[in-house]
C-alpha cells in the first residue's frame, strides 16, 4: 500500500506541475523574450512544449517505469526469482544553464521527481525573468521539503556544490563541468554532465546543397547559435564551397531578411560578457557575410567566416553564438585531421548521399549523437539518448533514460526455500571436479 501511495503522490505532483506550466505558458514565453528576446515560436518549440510533452510521457509511463523488472534468473541460484528495483537516490542537485533556461531546468526535475527524489534546483542567474517564473511555478506545485528552487550567482552554486548530495545533474560548459565533477568526487557522488564542444558539420560532394544549407542555417540561428548541439563549424568539399557559401547566405536572408537585426525571429546574445566574447572570435578573421553588431541590444548578425586558422580563437573554443566558420577539405584525411584535433564533440552532422561514406564517418568518429542530412533534430526523439562522451559530457537522458539516471538500480534475488543444494557449502572435499563440470555445462 505504501508503494502504491508513493507512486500516486509522484504522479499527482507531476500532474499539478503540468497544469501550472500550461496555466503560465504565456508568462514563460514573455520571460524568455525579456531575458534575451527569444522568439515565441522558439520558446514554444524548444522550451514549453518540450517540457509539457516530457511531463505527459512521464505521467503516462511512471507506473511501468517504477515497477520492479523481472529478469531471467541464474541456474546457479535455482530456485530463485530475480528482479531489478528502481529506488530514488535521495537528495538531488540540478544546476541548469541559461541558454534553454526553462527546458533544461524542468526536464531533469521532472525525471528526478518521477524517480522519487527530493530536488534542489539552481537555475541560471543570467536569465532572471525565467528563473523567477520557474520559482513561482515550483513554489505553487511542491512543498519545500520535496522541491526547492535556489536562486543566485556562481557563489551560491559553489556553496551548493560544497554540500553533500546523493546525485548531481549539471548542464553547462566544460570548464564548469570539471568544477562540478571535482566537487562530486569529494563525496563519491554520481553525476551527469551535459556539456558541449565543437560539433562539426560535414558537407560532401554528393549532398543536396540547397537543402543542406537550409537545415544548417536553421540549426545555427535557433537561439542565436547559443545551443550546445548547434553546428560549430562547416567542413565542405572544396569543389562545392563557393556555391555552398552563396546558398548559406541565401538561406539566412530567406529566414531573417536582409537585416536580421530587424527580424522578430532572431534572439540576442545573453549578456555583455558573452557578446564581447563573440566579437573577439571575429578578430583577424575574413568575414564572408554578417559581422554587424549592436552593443546596446547585444545583437550579433549571423556571421560566416572563411577558412580560419586552426590555432585562432574561433577554432580553439566552442563558439556558442551565431558565428559559423567554413573550412574546405579535399580528402577524407583532411576531415580526419581537423575533427581529430578537437575533443570528442557533443554532436556531429553529415550531409551526404554516399552510404559507404556515411557508414565510415559513423564508425570512425566518437561523438554524443547527431544527424545525417539534418541538424539538431535528434533531440526531438525522447527514445534516443541525449548526452556527450569524453569532454562533451557523461551520462545520457531523455524519455525513460531520464527516469533511469535518477534511479539506483537495486538487484534483488528472491531465493526459494523448498530446495537447498549442498554443493556450494564447505567442506569442499571431493566437490571440485563436479562443480567444474557443472559450470562448464552452464
Amino acid at each position: 500500500m505504501k508503494y502504491r501511495t508513493e507512486i500516486a503522490f509522484r504522479k499527482e505532483s507531476l500532474k499539478k506541475l503540468l497544469h501550472n506550466i500550461i496555466e503560465n505558458e504565456e508568462a514563460i514565453i514573455k520571460a524568455l523574450y525579456d531575458d534575451f528576446k527569444k522568439p515565441a515560436f522558439e520558446a514554444v518549440l524548444t522550451e514549453t512544449n518540450y517540457v509539457i510533452s516530457d511531463l505527459k510521457e512521464t505521467i503516462k509511463n511512471i507506473d511501468s517505469w517504477v515497477k520492479p523488472k523481472k529478469v531471467f534468473a541464474s541456474l546457479l541460484n535455482f530456485p530463485s526469482s530475480d528482479y531489478i528495483y528502481s529506488e530514488p537516490y535521495g537528495n538531488v542537485l540540478i544546476l541548469s544553464p541559461w541558454n534553454y533556461p526553462f527546458q533544461l531546468a524542468l526536464c531533469p526535475l521532472v525525471a528526478a521527481v518521477a524517480a522519487g527524489n527530493r530536488v534542489t534546483l539552481k537555475p541560471s542567474e543570467l536569465t532572471p525573468n525565467t528563473s523567477n517564473i520557474i520559482s513561482k511555478i515550483i513554489t505553487e506545485t511542491f512543498a519545500v521539503k520535496d522541491v526547492v528552487v535556489v536562486t543566485g550567482d556562481a557563489t551560491i552554486a559553489q556553496e551548493l556544490l560544497n554540500q553533500r548530495w546523493d546525485y548531481i545533474f549539471f548542464t553547462g560548459s566544460v570548464a564548469v563541468g570539471k568544477i562540478v565533477a571535482k566537487a562530486a568526487a569529494e563525496n563519491l557522488t554520481p553525476v551527469t554532465l551535459e556539456l558541449g564542444g565543437k560539433s562539426p558539420c560535414i558537407v560532401d560532394e554528393t549532398a543536396n546543397l540547397e537543402l543542406s544549407a537550409r537545415r544548417i542555417v536553421w540549426g545555427k540561428i535557433i537561439n542565436a547559435g547559443q545551443t550546445c548541439v548547434a553546428p560549430d563549424y562547416i567542413l565542405v568539399h572544396y569543389k562545392m564551397k563557393a556555391t555552398f557559401v552563396k546558398l548559406l547566405i541565401q538561406e539566412i536572408e530567406k529566414a531573417l531578411g536582409t537585416n536580421p537585426e530587424e527580424s522578430p525571429d532572431f534572439a540576442r546574445i545573453i549578456n555583455l560578457k558573452n557578446w564581447q566574447r563573440q566579437l573577439r572570435l571575429l578578430e583577424n578573421q575574413t568575414i564572408l557575410f554578417g559581422g554587424q553588431s549592436n552593443k546596446e541590444t547585444l545583437y550579433l548578425a549571423p556571421t560566416l567566416l572563411d577558412e580560419p586558422k586552426m590555432d585562432s580563437l574561433v577554432m580553439k573554443e566552442e563558439i556558442f553564438g551565431p558565428v559559423l566558420p567554413i573550412l574546405s577539405y579535399e580528402s577524407k584525411s583532411d576531415i580526419e585531421k581537423i575533427i581529430s584535433s578537437f575533443e570528442k564533440p557533443l554532436s556531429l552532422y553529415l550531409f551526404s548521399q554516399n552510404k559507404s561514406f556515411i557508414d565510415e564517418v559513423l564508425q570512425k568518429y566518437s561523438f554524443g549523437g547527431g544527424c545525417i542530412n539534418d541538424t539538431v533534430i535528434h533531440l526531438a526523439n525522447n527514445r534516443l539518448p541525449f548526452g556527450g562522451v569524453g569532454n562533451s559530457g557523461m551520462g545520457a537522458y531523455h524519455g525513460k533514460l531520464s527516469f533511469d539516471i535518477f534511479s539506483h538500480k537495486k538487484a534483488i534475488v528472491k531465493k526459494g526455500t523448498w530446495l537447498d543444494l549442498q554443493m556450494r557449502y564447505a567442506p569442499y572435499k571431493d566437490k571440485l571436479k563436479t562443480i567444474q563440470k557443472v559450470l562448464k555445462w552452464l
